[in-house]
């Protein structure tokens, strides 16, 4: 399970030129999107766009970008399941082992003074929870990554191995299902704070 492709997604730009820089050292081919893309190139680290692949541009605004087959089917396949393996090959899916993600964001954004609901609603990351929970949950093949502070394990691992562990990419797993546990736990107090409001009035 040697890791060959990488997705950079991120908000929080913490580290992500240094681990793009490392991966592209160690042979692993990075695609990613929007800021995250730009970052990269700019320090002139090889990168795919996430469009090239799915053959869609981002739309409405960022919106969608990520939500297609070519990326969620490259995250979610199971490997050595013949079948998923033929629909990779029939719909040129290429493999995705490693994905690097941390969500828009929401709760910097509703700790704004004034703020409005439409700002908040905005905040509200859909692509990035969907790719985490999809790596989440085919951690047997997938990392998935959502804290900055594991860069650097991260990069020391494939340095000295190449891949990862299962009960590492659980323990990352875990991470991420807690991370989008809290976030959505965020949004859910927020709107019903919203819904009270209205209410009251």
């Amino acid at each position: 399970m040697k890791v060959k492709r990488a997705l950079l997604s991120v908000s929080d730009k913490t580290g992500i030129v240094e681990l793009g820089k490392a991966l592209t050292e160690l042979g692993i081919d990075i695609i990613s999107t929007g800021g995250t893309m730009k970052a990269l190139q700019a320090a002139g680290v090889p990168v795919t766009a996430v469009s090239d692949v799915t053959g869609f541009p981002e739309m409405m605004d960022g919106r969608v970008k990520t939500l297609n087959p070519k990326i969620h089917g490259a995250i979610l396949a199971v490997r050595d399941n013949p079948e998923h393996v033929k629909a990779m090959k029939d719909h040129d899916i290429t493999p995705i082992d490693l994905v690097v993600v941390n969500l828009y964001p929401f709760q910097q954004t509703i700790a704004k003074p004034n703020v409005t609901l439409a700002e908040a609603i905005e905040n509200i990351d859909i692509g990035g929870p969907c790719m985490v929970r999809a790596s989440a949950k085919n951690n047997k093949y997938v990392a998935i990554v959502t804290n900055p502070d594991t860069y650097g394990d991260i990069i020391d691992i494939l340095k000295k191995d190449g891949e990862f562990s299962d009960s590492y990419r659980l323990e990352l797993a875990y991470e991420a299902f807690r991370h989008t546990a809290m976030y959505d736990t965020a949004i859910a107090a927020y709107l019903g704070q919203q819904v009270q409001k209205g209410a009251d009035k």
